[in-house]
């Protein structure tokens, strides 16, 4: 209460306050500087180790890792520019029992294991197209994971987009075709056995969550009929826009990265994902025939350049009638994630319409298209 003090002393009692608390603030900021300090001195120290590198230092963070798990920096090596991922999860979510921080934990977990799987084992397979990084040293102490990768930007893919025109769609279509083509019957061994960040058995709140209960019911056919496709490849797993790089033409052909969902099934899920990245409903409705169509025709190019003895045109065929069954697959798990993002999107009803009439035809020979 200030009522009867003389106006000097209360302005000295609030410059008094102001001037404490900046004294106590200092220390406080001083120290977050030292912990940042010793992180970034015990990070560049662990490069150098696992790259016998004399030299490791920190140019800048490219982004953070979804959920507080880690980040993405660039740093300069005796060879030139890395990316170095630095995967050490938050203490908070190493909760146990049914706690649903836990279901996610362990699937984030996994997702990095599978993903240093891929850069160890798979991805010097996508050399020289469909281009992704190459991994320079991987290092695992769970649940600790660093990747120091090839640097996109350093070799001509230096451009991100948040939309696209036409070429650029066209581009990262071939790369989805030829990425499908090249492991066209690869068993997914030591990566998700169902590959993609929705998959049904993964996702069991959203599940819970969907308020749509015809969808909901027909959630685990919908998987299987995905699941029991006869041509089955390897999946991105989290094929957006964001996830692929691009050099300065915009005709020339792209890069991809993020590979924490890379797993077995059928690769029209990947496009429809794809799509569903760029286009709303309208657009969609526009465009997104014509670019199926042309993922399928280079498709059909990939698998006859790269699996000769393959029936190409048995490949589309089936694909193709799934493509309604992996837009359904993907919205049972946006519905229930983000309910009311998609309500009241025609292409997207019709999609889901689409691929319950679908559940009624599985009898209807592979070959048959469905109309959507």
């Amino acid at each position: 209460m200030t009522r009867g003090v003389p106006r000097s002393i209360r302005c000295g009692r609030r410059l008094h306050d102001a001037a404490a608390s900046s004294t106590a603030e200092v220390p406080l900021a001083l120290a977050g500087h030292l912990v940042y300090l010793r992180a970034v001195n015990q990070l560049e120290s662990r490069v150098r180790r696992v790259t016998g590198s004399r030299k490791a230092s920190r140019r800048e963070r490219v982004q953070s890792l979804w959920g507080g798990y880690g980040e993405i920096v660039r740093m300069d090596l005796d060879t030139g520019p890395v990316i170095v991922k630095c995967v050490e999860p938050p203490g908070s979510r190493a909760s146990t029992g049914g706690d649903p921080l836990h279901v996610s934990h362990q699937r984030k977990l996994r997702s990095y294991a599978v993903e240093m799987h891929w850069y160890r084992d798979l991805a010097r397979r996508c050399t020289p197209v469909p281009r992704c990084p190459q991994a320079l040293a991987t290092e695992a102490s769970d649940p600790r994971f660093l990747f120091v990768l090839e640097d996109l930007d350093a070799v001509g893919y230096r451009h991100r987009h948040a939309s696209l025109d036409a070429p650029r769609i066209q581009a990262c279509l071939r790369w989805l075709a030829r990425f499908h083509a090249t492991f066209l019957g690869v068993p997914p061994v030591g990566l998700w056995p169902v590959g993609t960040y929705w998959h049904l058995a993964t996702r069991p709140d959203e599940l819970r969550a969907l308020r749509d209960p015809q969808l909901r019911r027909a959630a685990p056919e919908l998987d299987r009929i995905l699941e029991s496709c006869v041509y089955k490849t390897l999946v991105h797993g989290d094929a957006k826009v964001t996830n692929f790089c691009f050099p300065d033409d915009p005709t020339q052909d792209v890069a991809a990265v993020d590979f924490q969902y890379v797993g077995g099934g059928c690769g029209i899920k990947d496009v429809a994902y794809f799509l569903s990245s760029i286009f709303d409903g309208q657009a969609c409705d526009a465009h997104a025939e014509i670019h199926l169509e042309y993922y399928l025709s280079a498709l059909t190019t990939a698998l006859r350049d790269r699996m000769p003895t393959v029936h190409a045109e048995a490949v589309v065929a089936e694909w193709r009638a799934l493509y309604p069954v992996a837009w359904a697959d993907f919205l049972r798990f946006l519905k229930g994630w983000a309910p009311g993002c998609s309500e009241f999107d025609p292409y997207r009803d019709r999609m889901i319409a689409a691929a319950l009439r679908h559940l009624g035809a599985c009898a209807t020979p592979r070959s048959r298209r469905i109309d959507f």
